[in-house]
């Protein structure tokens, strides 16, 4: 209805989950890029739980589009099967007719069928959503099934959605085992005041909008008081809102407009939320293991959409990655890191190279870095530098998205890119400061900024 007046091409604020309205703000982007490292590269059952409307379906559903195509998805939708019926549906899932049969045999025939699409490469993962549902039992044969592997590798990853009664439910004593085999925890925090603009005024660009943010400060602080911060409630709000500014033939939506939308869902009071405490103690895992991660996810497509959001989490630490060469040296784990520039790189910084040609396309960031680090080897005059993260692959579409967040945070000009080897593949080495020694180069991890700190392991790279 009111779509033509806002110049959208599609309602902005749908609560049915489409994944181009996917919202990486509030810890989101970094949890989906954690959640599909994790799916193909640790073993371990994984855990998101969040409030009922906080964007776990939506999460569940970008997963299933980005995870690589060597990783084939099983979704259980319906939490509320039997021990029996979940087999079942796993089976199916695999493509096995085991109609009738008694659970050994169907137990047999999934580990069967697995094992053979371990042989060609394959990983399987299950998806089950509202898992808080599921009962004990259903859970307990998920865990059983989580056991089959071959040798040491595990045959089938499991990742379990919940509200927070699914943590009640697995602190029980039966539930034990289960609980000892979930290795990350993510937690979908609600968003904060500070970042609903944000997020109201992607929704509506991601739907067409091209005009000035519309929200009032006095109606985004109603929006948030009564949704507590769930994207569900907010999309209702923000919906209705929109509604009642087209009724009155106005473009601006004020604290009037959100107040009509409040009572019209009876929204004024929402309920209270877990303690915060808790809410960012159990987000630890996101964005310690995407910083772990980086590397690997230059695979991954990058949204323009994409929001970032430099509030930290807490989070398990996941293996480090082991360097291919021994031409780098392991540095001393768990250091801070912050800016570390030396004469080199601001020589570097100041290179004529650095100097934008008028008549010509400007270079991308990739093409900028890589020069640095041509330019670098060149002058010969730095002894080390500190790896980062390094790619087996070379894919400057991927890599833009780090080197923009490294922009913003005013540490671009610390970045190298190096073209390396790896198994006869060409891939890239990630650097970081410029050193005319090795021990500077390893004093020097503790200066790197904080996110880089609990994001990358990482190591002297002697040139």
């Amino acid at each position: 209805m009111y779509l033509e007046h806002f110049g959208l091409s599609e309602p902005p604020f749908r609560i049915t989950p489409v994944t181009v309205f996917f919202f990486s703000g509030a810890n989101r982007g970094e949890i989906l890029d954690a959640l599909i490292y994790s799916i193909c590269e640790v073993e371990g059952i994984i855990k998101v739980s969040g409030e009922v409307g906080s964007g776990k379906t939506m999460l569940c559903r970008m997963l299933l589009e980005k995870l690589p195509r060597h990783i084939e998805t099983i979704y259980l939708a319906n939490p509320s099967l039997s021990r029996e019926e979940m087999l079942y549906a796993i089976a199916d899932g695999l493509g096995l007719n085991i109609e009738g049969e008694r659970v050994g045999i169907i137990m047999q025939n999934i580990q069967n069928k697995l094992e053979e699409k371990a042989r060609e490469g394959k990983r399987i993962v299950v998806l089950v959503d509202e898992a808080h549902a599921m009962p004990p039992d259903t859970l307990e044969e998920l865990r059983l099934l989580y056991n089959l592997q071959v040798g040491n590798f595990k045959l089938l990853q499991i990742v379990l959605f919940g509200q927070p009664e699914l943590n009640a439910k697995l602190d029980q004593p039966n539930m034990r085992q289960l609980k000892d085999r979930i290795v990350h925890h993510f937690h979908m925090q609600p968003l904060s005041r500070n970042i609903l603009e944000s997020y109201l005024m992607f929704r509506m660009r991601a739907a067409g909008y091209h005009g000035p943010n519309i929200f009032s400060p006095n109606a985004i602080k109603l929006i948030a008081g009564a949704s507590n911060g769930l994207m569900r409630r907010v999309n209702i709000l923000a919906d209705k809102s929109l509604l009642a500014a087209f009724v009155e033939d106005t473009h601006d939506i004020e604290a009037r407009h959100v107040q009509a939308a409040m009572r019209d869902s009876e929204l004024s009071s929402a309920r209270k939320l877990p303690d915060k405490k808790l809410l960012l103690g159990s987000a630890a895992a996101a964005l310690l293991l995407f910083s772990l991660a980086a590397w690997w996810m230059l695979d991954k497509p990058q949204t323009s959409l994409r929001q970032t959001q430099d509030k930290p989490s807490t989070l398990a630490a996941a293996p480090a990655a082991p360097l291919p060469e021994t031409q780098s040296i392991a540095a001393q784990p768990n250091n801070a890191l912050a800016p570390a520039s030396i004469a080199v790189a601001n020589q570097m910084a100041a290179s004529p190279a650095d100097i934008p040609n008028p008549t010509t396309k400007k270079p991308s960031l990739f093409e900028q870095r890589l020069a640095a680090g041509k330019q670098l080897l060149e002058q010969k005059k730095a002894v080390a530098s500190i790896q980062l993260f390094y790619n087996e692959e070379v894919k400057p579409e991927r890599i833009e998205g780090f080197l923009k967040r490294a922009n913003a945070l005013g540490k671009l000009p610390e970045i190298y890119l190096l073209p390396a080897k790896f198994g006869g593949k060409n891939g890239l080495r990630v650097l970081y400061g410029a050193y005319p020694s090795i021990d500077a180069a390893h004093n020097a991890v503790k200066d790197l900024p904080a996110r880089y700190q609990e994001a990358f392991a990482t190591s002297t790279y002697i040139f």
